[in-house]
Formats: structure tokens, C-alpha cells, sequence
């Protein structure tokens, strides 16, 4: 088999804070009937109704700052955390700011533009946007876009539960993003992160990120879901994105809530990663650091 990477449908560097400016001013009107993840609440915001992700109609800030945790591509990067999300996983390592949209500092664009670009001049490779889950601040995420300098190489970090609507509203704008495949079965993703559909949503997200942009799909490993979760995710990308990145994360550790399930009270076993990483060679995936 012959694979053949798509050509990403990046928005020229040139364009790229007119079109998010452009696009900002009409997603914001959006929130007056919020379908902007899959939850599909379609709450006003704008009236201070709330959602699942409980967030209003403007974004916080919970951190920003340079990173050296992520993949060995992307870094350093000077990641911008969006406090809030639409999912609740019981082992989210940021879960007070994570499930809380209001935590952190209102978002001041002059300062958070002037503090990435001195970031990128003090060795930053990238600069990468996520949360919590960026994608429920869509229209602030687009104000920041638009107020970066255009030259920044931009990473959507995102749990990859947006809808088509979102995805409108974002093509053409990140060089890269790196998103998350959590749960290999609606099951998991059920009891773990009270996410129903999770399946359908998340592939149908990823095969769209494959097509206009470039893909890095993480896996976070969990203690007794090698099985579960990690087979039938590897399966599926070597499947249908054979091409795309991987990135297997073996850092799972039981913080937040992950107590309440009884096989997340331990950490990653060697057995269990020793298993994964066969799975993983086994389909032949395209792993990366």
C-alpha cells in the first residue's frame, strides 16, 4: 500500500488574523445557541445560560507558559490553557481548571500576544492553544489567533469532541493538531468522561483534521483498559489514518477523581506497556515522541 499524506488546507500566513478576525465576529453570535461541541446544549450563553461545559460567553486563562512536555516535535512550545471543558474524565490531570471554565485570568489579547512572541523569540518552536477544551471558547480562540503574530507555527490541542460547526469556523488556521483519542469504546468513554457517542464523534473528527490539516493522534494509556481502549483505537488508525502521527503516552497517574474507579487507583504497569507497544508495532503505527 502506497500512502499518501493529504495536502493541509493551511490559511496563508498573510490572511490568517484577517480570516480569524472575519470569523471571530460571527462565532461569537453563535453562543446564542451553542452547538459548538457535541453535547449539542444549544443554551444562550450569551444570556448567561450554561451547557454541560458550564462556560459563558467569555474565556479565561488558567495558564501560559512555555512547555517541554509535549511531543518532541512541537517543543518547546508557549501553550495557552483555556479553562473549561465539555468532557468530565475522572482522571484529568488539570481538573479543578479543567472543569471549572471561570478559574484563571480573563483573557487580555495585547498581553497574551506579547508574551507568545517573546516565548517564540526565546527558542518556542510553536505555539499551541488548548485547555480544559479550547474548542467551547471557539469565538476567544479566534480573537487570539487573530492577535498572534502571523508567522507563529499554531497547534489545536483538542479532545477532538467538536462538531462540524467548530470545525468550520477553524479550518485553514492551525499548522498542526494534536488531538486526543481517549476511550477505544462508548462504553469507557461513558463511565469515565459521561460522554455518549464518543466513537462516532471523535472519528469523524479525526479523518476530518487527516484531510486539511497535519495530525498527531494521542493516546493517554490507562491501567486496565490496554484491551478496551488501546486495541481497538490502534486497530482503527492503522485502518483508516495509516499515515497519521501517534503519540503514546504512558504518564497515566491517579489524581482528580480517578479513585472512584477502582483499576485507575494504580499507576501504568511495565507489563501493560510492554503490551501496548507490541499492539502498537503490531499494526504498524506511525509512532512518534
Amino acid at each position: 500500500m502506497i500512502l499518501v499524506e493529504p495536502t493541509p488546507s493551511v490559511v496563508p500566513i498573510g490572511n490568517r488574523a484577517l480570516i480569524a478576525r472575519e470569523r471571530a465576529q460571527a462565532a461569537r453570535a453563535v453562543l446564542a445557541d451553542c452547538h459548538l461541541c457535541a453535547h449539542h446544549c444549544g443554551v444562550n450563553r450569551l444570556a448567561g445560560e450554561q451547557g454541560l461545559c458550564h462556560a459563558g460567553a467569555e474565556a479565561k486563562v488558567f495558564s501560559a507558559q512555555l512547555e517541554v512536555g509535549d511531543e518532541m516535535e512541537l517543543l518547546p512550545t508557549f501553550a495557552i490553557a483555556l479553562s473549561g471543558c465539555d468532557l468530565r474524565c475522572s482522571f484529568c490531570i488539570t481538573g479543578a481548571e479543567s472543569w471549572n471554565p471561570r478559574a484563571g485570568e480573563p483573557l487580555c489579547l495585547v498581553t497574551l500576544a506579547a508574551r507568545a512572541n517573546a516565548a517564540v523569540k526565546n527558542g518556542a518552536q510553536t505555539v499551541m492553544i488548548l485547555g480544559g477544551e479550547p474548542t467551547i471558547h471557539l469565538p476567544s480562540v479566534l480573537e487570539i489567533v487573530a492577535a498572534l503574530p502571523p508567522s507563529l507555527r499554531l497547534i489545536w490541542k483538542t479532545n477532538a469532541h467538536g462538531t462540524a460547526l467548530a470545525r468550520n469556523w477553524l479550518e485553514g488556521l492551525f499548522d498542526l493538531w494534536l488531538a486526543d483519542y481517549k476511550f477505544g469504546n462508548n462504553h469507557c468513554a461513558e463511565r469515565l468522561a459521561s460522554v455518549p457517542r464518543y466513537q462516532e464523534v471523535v472519528r469523524e473528527n479525526l479523518v476530518w483534521a487527516s484531510h486539511h490539516s497535519e495530525l498527531i493522534v494521542r493516546h493517554l494509556l490507562m491501567p486496565g483498559h490496554v484491551d478496551c481502549c488501546w486495541e481497538p483505537i490502534a486497530r482503527w488508525l492503522a485502518a483508516e489514518l495509516p499515515a497519521v502521527k501517534v503519540s503514546l503516552r504512558s504518564g497515566f497517574w491517579p489524581g482528580w477523581r480517578a479513585a472512584i474507579h477502582p483499576e485507575l487507583t494504580r499507576s501504568f504497569s511495565l507489563t501493560e506497556l510492554r503490551s501496548a507497544w507490541t499492539i502498537a508495532r503490531n499494526y504498524g503505527l506511525r509512532l512518534v515522541e
